[in-house]
């Protein structure tokens, strides 16, 4: 397989059981392809020194919201964590070495950066993929509670998440289930990597952009949009054969999307070209 390091090292770590795979190392596979000589070992050192000082703090007694506390003090008090509010959509943010150098970051980046420590101090945490806003929140039963990394690690109630919900659709909205299930490793990482896809759509970036795709269909190889937006970027950049391709593969997935008629209307302007 003839990958750039970064994309390689990702693509062995992700190619275990979902259970098994080490977030914080994939996340910087991720950044990899983007600083090539980016050490990984020097940033999973820096998540253990910030956990065994989390460590040092901790009560005798570690009742959850104890533990959430001193997190909280160590990293946003004497460490400066904040959430990017300024430049939400700079690529950094999605950067698990930039979030640690920079301290600052997106919701997810910040939520990963909480986890890996609680993971090293034997806090049971997961991340949940609520609508809009990526939270997490202890794995204990019917503790009921969640954390907002991005906002100082706020402690949030059932209630303070339909409140958010209300305030993202503008209406009033059902706490489903799934809102607030724990998140899978591959869907955390694809999380990370669409916001990353949004990023670089919107400025025209379409190489990397191609990279993110290429990443999530290493997570998901059977996910049609994914093969429909790589399709739509191969279009872009000239690359008909594997336009095509890709294109026809999601109509025959999807016949009846909504877009299938446009999808059919760009593969006969590929063959006009073409031929």
């Amino acid at each position: 397989m003839n990958l750039p390091l970064g994309r390689l090292s990702f693509y062995q770590e992700i190619n275990q059981p979902d259970e098994q795979i080490n977030l914080a190392k994939a996340a910087l596979d991720i950044a990899q392809e983007e600083y090539p000589d980016l050490d990984p070992d020097e940033y999973l050192t820096a998540l253990d020194t910030m956990a065994a000082e989390v460590q040092e703090r901790l009560p005798a007694q570690r009742y959850p919201l104890r533990v959430i506390q001193t997190i909280n003090q160590y990293l946003y008090d004497d460490l400066g964590f904040t959430g990017n509010n300024e430049n939400y959509y700079d690529p950094r943010n999605s950067f698990l070495n930039d979030v640690i150098d920079r301290r600052t970051g997106i919701p997810i980046a910040l939520s990963l950066v909480y986890l890996e420590i609680a993971r090293r101090i034997d806090f049971p945490m997961v991340g949940v993929g609520m609508p809009g806003h990526f939270l997490i929140r202890p794995q204990f039963e019917e503790v009921g509670i969640f954390v907002d990394a991005f906002h100082r690690g706020e402690i949030l109630f059932e209630q303070d998440c339909r409140d958010r919900l209300a305030k993202i659709y503008q209406q009033s909205v059902q706490l489903q289930a799934n809102f607030v299930e724990p998140v899978s490793s591959r869907r955390f990482l694809t999380r990370m990597l669409t916001n990353l896809k949004m990023i670089y759509l919107n400025r025209q970036e379409l190489q990397k952009a191609l990279a993110t795709v290429e990443r999530i269909l290493l997570l998901f190889p059977d996910a049609p949009m994914e093969l429909r937006d790589r399709g739509l970027l191969y279009f872009q950049m000239g690359r008909w054969a594997e336009a095509s391709q890709d294109l026809n593969i999601y109509l025959a997935m999807l016949p009846n999307a909504e877009d299938a008629g446009v999808i059919r209307q760009l593969l006969t302007q590929i063959e006009q070209d073409i031929y």
